[in-house]
């Protein structure tokens, strides 16, 4: 007789408080879509705009409809003597915490700031709950697009010539801070905001006034804006999966139906093109997955990583742009397409990150938390 396997409780977490709140609700749809419910007993959680979370019946359906006022309050403490998610009851004598759901493991399907960062991983390692994807230091230098070119480069990884303006910079002379983002490179200079995906918030330089209209722009979004040199580029990717021995994908290449792979561009006109495998050379595809690899050690990253290139097509040298440490995880994604091509169905690849995620656990189980003589 087969031993029956125990159903795993998941929690998979979505919305929360970033630009790319809208994008994360398309990723969990395809995410909770994804898992098998023979396999896992699912908890959605939804994080609003403001930070609240939310819990109940259709979470991600009240979320998109931003009706939240039938949902329960809820929250995971930070203590691991008290595990689970817990609802936030009104009484007469103030609010009262109940267990709602136990939960073995956490998928953060949350983009950008607050979820993608690692303050949410902070949080979970408090918790001591396994997760999905990097842990605090991975998901913190990923997101940083300053501090990450910085760690590329020591580590030998080519990336463009780059600079990080601070907001408080531009607020107080405006001059200055224009004076050292042009010292960058001749124009067209990309200007983004330091730690959010999607392309939210990025925009392409050709002279002083766009520059200062894009700095405004992305200091909306962050404190620390990266100003970085423009190249003729074709934008090739690699997904990466796995923990200490992790795995590359086949690249490909996205054919951007605006300029550039904007925000809308990826997510709304639906007209850019995504070509698996990227017509590129065997060296140069090799190149991109060797160094996609180390890119990923050199984070520490865990689970999975989308790693974005941009070959300049007049120079054909590669440059190591960013890496996503949650990237876009719809079914149209191309993360997900790309392991697709690879011999990885969507379904497999989710089962296998939450794999992938205990594992990760375990190992951090291993870790002394007291000193013994």
């Amino acid at each position: 007789m087969s031993e029956v396997r125990k159903q795993l409780r998941v929690g998979v977490i979505f919305g929360g408080r970033s630009g790319e709140h809208e994008v994360s609700l398309m990723s969990a749809q395809s995410v909770l879509g994804a898992l098998d419910p023979a396999r896992y007993i699912v908890t959605q959680i939804g994080i609003t705009h403001e930070g609240a979370w939310f819990t109940g019946q259709d979470v991600l359906q009240a979320m998109i409809d931003t009706r939240v006022d039938e949902l329960i309050p809820a929250t995971i403490l930070p203590d691991p003597s008290h595990p689970g998610l817990r609802g936030i009851r009104n009484t007469q004598h103030g609010q009262l915490l109940e267990l709602l759901a136990s939960l073995d493991i956490i998928f953060p399907v949350l983009h950008g700031t607050f979820g993608e960062d690692g303050t949410l991983q902070g949080l979970l390692e408090m918790a001591d709950i396994a997760y999905v994807g990097a842990g605090v230091l991975g998901s913190a230098l990923g997101m940083d697009k300053g501090i990450f070119r910085d760690v590329m480069a020591a580590n030998g990884i080519p990336v463009l010539e780059n600079a990080v303006i601070l907001r408080s910079e531009l607020n107080e002379n405006p001059e200055v801070a224009l004076n050292r983002a042009e010292a960058v490179a001749h124009y067209p200079l990309f200007v983004k905001p330091a730690n959010l995906g999607s392309s939210v918030g990025i925009t392409k330089a050709r002279s002083r006034s766009d520059l200062l209209e894009g700095l405004l722009e992305a200091a909306r979004y962050d404190r620390r804006v990266l100003v970085q040199r423009g190249v003729y580029a074709r934008e090739i990717e690699v997904s990466v999966l796995g923990n200490d021995k992790p795995e590359a994908s086949v690249p490909g290449e996205i054919i951007p139906s605006r300029e550039f792979y904007s925000y809308e561009s990826k997510y709304f006109d639906g007209t850019s093109q995504l070509i698996i495998p990227a017509p590129i050379n065997a060296k140069t595809a090799e190149r991109a997955r060797r160094l996609a690899l180390k890119a990923y050690k050199a984070v520490d990253c865990a689970g999975l990583a989308r790693v974005d290139f941009l070959l300049d097509r007049d120079t054909s040298n590669l440059y190591l742009n960013e890496i996503n440490t949650m990237p876009g995880f719809t079914q149209i994604s191309m993360y997900p397409k790309l392991w697709d091509i690879s011999g990885l169905p969507y379904p497999d690849l989710v089962d296998r990150l939450i794999e992938l995620a205990l594992e990760r656990k375990a190992d951090r189980d291993q870790t002394e938390r007291r000193f013994r003589r």
